[in-house]
């Protein structure tokens, strides 16, 4: 079963929507309800973007993602979720030289599971991933960010900079993940 972990980003209901318009089961939960001794029940999860920084949806975001790696669980970060994902392993974040916020293209730099070729994506972040941590591995970029998409080594736990729910061939990525 999917997880959809709402962070309190605007674009989450264009994620739900097209998991729902594809049928791929899922249920959405947010950090602030959400009982953690229940990961187990879930054999993959997609962490949304937020709106605001909270203490606590970090802590329940690291934990997603650390155990995730632990249990191989598959796992997408979108746009936030890329940035903690990286955060738990040591990478670090900045703020973007200015809010990143329309279509922008993605060159994919190796090959991967979830994506190929150029991407046509929508943006939408102030912030963005800074430094990779060595087990992350850099899949695409883009002229104004450099770790548009990631992955954790060999395993099946990705990152995106960019909003997938929003774009055809960001629709295309999420279906791809579902289907590992």
């Amino acid at each position: 079963m999917l997880l959809v972990v709402d962070n309190g980003s605007i674009y989450t209901k264009n994620l739900t929507d097209f998991l729902t318009q594809k049928n791929i089961s899922f249920e959405i939960q947010t950090p602030n309800t959400f009982d953690l001794n229940s990961l187990s029940d879930y054999d993959s999860f997609i962490l949304s973007g937020r709106r605001k920084n909270e203490k606590k949806i970090n802590e329940i975001n690291s934990k997603i993602v650390n155990y995730s790696i632990k249990n191989n669980s598959k796992l997408l970060g979108i746009c936030y979720g890329a940035e903690i994902l990286a955060l738990a392993l040591g990478g670090t974040i900045k703020k973007s030289h200015s809010l990143q916020k329309g279509y922008e293209t993605v060159h994919v730099l190796k090959d991967n599971p979830i994506s190929n070729d150029e991407l046509s994506v929508f943006e939408s972040h102030g912030f963005e991933i800074s430094k990779l941590p060595k087990k992350l591995i850099p899949l695409g970029e883009s002229s104004n960010c450099k770790y548009e998409i990631i992955q954790y080594e060999e395993k099946p736990i990705f990152g995106t900079q960019f909003h997938p729910e929003m774009s055809l061939d960001g629709n295309n990525l999420i279906e791809k993940f579902c289907l590992l």
